[in-house]
């Protein structure tokens, strides 16, 4: 696939409340912005699409663990932005576990089911990629997201395809359930 753009957010949380960090929240949000090889048209099989993810992915989550820094990462999410001229369809087919694998790998693995958006919109949209723990979805502390704003992406002939890591969860988080530290491990959802 032919990358127009890539596109790096870091958010870093540093206090909040009343109350410093330690150690702060680092949300990190890479995308691509590449054509949609389908815009306009409706094609019954979007494997090829599938099969690109892996090389998108594995550049993305590169540069998204670089911008993380020394932080280790805790949280991961997924999110595809489409052009008008093209399918919801198209980003889901990128967003596929051919992608999420290579998100996971990029952390050393993850057993936890990765949480994803997508959605059709025109360039200059928000999207919420939502986080939760690489290793049991149930962790509440770190049910949260990044929201990203692409300022000339995607284009009506192009897809937005985001990954997103995190260092720990919600500043201050008060709400109860499973604690990371108490993370079983075995079924990716405690």
């Amino acid at each position: 696939m032919r990358i127009r753009k890539i596109i790096t957010l870091v958010d870093e949380a540093r206090h909040e409340a009343g109350f410093a960090a330690e150690p702060p929240l680092r949300k990190v949000a890479t995308a691509a912005v590449i054509g949609n090889p389908f815009a306009g048209r409706y094609q019954a099989d979007l494997s090829s699409l599938v099969t690109a993810s892996e090389a998108l992915g594995r550049e993305m989550s590169c540069i998204a663990v670089e911008a993380m820094g020394d932080y280790p990462i805790q949280s991961y999410g997924k999110a595809a932005i489409i052009g008008l001229a093209g399918e919801q369809e198209h980003g889901v087919a990128l967003l596929t576990t051919v992608f999420g694998n290579v998100i996971r790998d990029a952390v050393g693995g993850g057993i936890a089911w990765i949480s994803s958006f997508t959605k059709r919109a025109a360039a200059g949209s928000m999207i919420d990629i939502p986080l939760a723990h690489k290793d049991a979805l149930y962790v509440r502390s770190h049910y949260d997201g990044v929201s990203v704003m692409l300022p000339d992406a995607p284009l009506p002939d192009e897809i937005a395809i985001i990954c997103a890591y995190a260092n720990r969860g919600r500043l201050n988080h008060r709400v109860g359930g499973l604690a990371a530290a108490d993370i079983k491990g075995v079924n990716g959802l405690i």
